[in-house]
């Protein structure tokens, strides 16, 4: 019988050094995507998928990342005293039960490869899945879900697909693919940030993988590669070449990059218009600039 994906790491070890200043104090992750902080997005994304033991691959100065986790009782007294119910089931939202969270120090920024061979011993010998959580995906089944899934069915290393421009392929890991069937797309090969012309296909991974733990035992036998780090993207490669399956998923829903400001604030102004009480001012002060910035033409 097929093991059901119940782990997921969390690389947050991250400086997170396009955000300074806010990031000198404060972990990117727990900046906030309108009301929510991106780890949250996550939390919920894995969630949906049945994920029930989360792992964070964490750094010095995440402490509030870690406490963000905490009950607090003093606030949730505070809210049932003058019967705010709502925010209190939106604080009890971001609590995590003893035992389902773990945190494990990545001393040394040696790439997301080495972040998740961190978390090994946690993983054991389970399939397990990986979320990034500058990628926020918002779609109408979460991204996570569409591909635990899928895994159900083949049960092979499985990366978070979309297409990108080629100019931009030196940013991704891209893949060399083979035949499609649905949304599952054979993959052939795994480049990690080539030039351009070097790249094998437009297909990109994005930041959502499901992992089978032969991937752990190729991380302990890698060297650093393309950065001078040790690549997730090199040990998914080398599975490949021992002809075992690894598949692309085009998941459905679009993709944010909230690891750089653009994206941030496009992914601010795309979640405030989906929700129902910010929609209508946001899109009336939109409206508002668009007419000053014609008036300045």
């Amino acid at each position: 019988m097929r093991r059901k994906v119940t782990k997921a790491i969390f690389p947050v070890a991250g400086l997170g050094t396009r955000f300074l200043p806010a990031t000198k104090s404060v972990p990117k992750e727990i900046m906030t995507l309108v009301d929510r902080p991106l780890i949250q997005y996550a939390i919920d994304e894995a969630r949906a998928a049945g994920i029930k033991e989360f792992i964070f691959v964490t750094s010095r100065g995440k402490g509030a990342l870690e406490d963000y986790f905490d009950h607090n009782p003093v606030l949730e007294s505070d809210l049932r005293k003058k019967g705010k119910t709502e925010l209190l089931e939106i604080l009890r939202g971001t609590d995590m039960e003893s035992g389902a969270i773990a945190y494990i120090r990545q001393h040394k920024a040696l790439g997301l490869g080495h972040a998740v061979w961190c978390a090994r011993r946690l993983i054991a010998n389970e399939p397990f899945a990986v979320i990034l959580p500058d990628d926020v995906i918002a779609a109408e089944k979460p991204c996570l879900q569409q591909m635990v899934e899928a895994f159900e069915d083949i049960g092979e290393n499985m990366v978070a697909a979309m297409e990108v421009p080629r100019e931009q392929s030196s940013a991704y890991g891209m893949l060399d693919i083979g035949e499609e069937n649905g949304p599952l797309v054979r993959v052939k090969g795994m480049v990690e940030k080539p030039a351009a012309e070097d790249s094998p296909s437009n297909l990109a991974v994005i930041g959502r993988y499901i992992l089978t733990p032969k991937v752990l035992q190729n991380l302990n036998k890698l060297k650093s590669g393309s950065g001078g780090e040790i690549q997730l993207t090199d040990a998914i490669a080398e599975d490949i070449r021992q002809e075992r399956e690894v598949y692309g998923y085009r998941f459905r829903g679009r993709r944010f990059d909230c690891g750089n400001k653009s994206g941030f604030l496009r992914a601010t102004v795309a979640f405030g218009l989906a929700r129902d009480d910010l929609r209508d001012d946001l899109m009336a002060y939109l409206r508002e600039l668009q007419h000053v910035d014609r008036a300045a033409e």
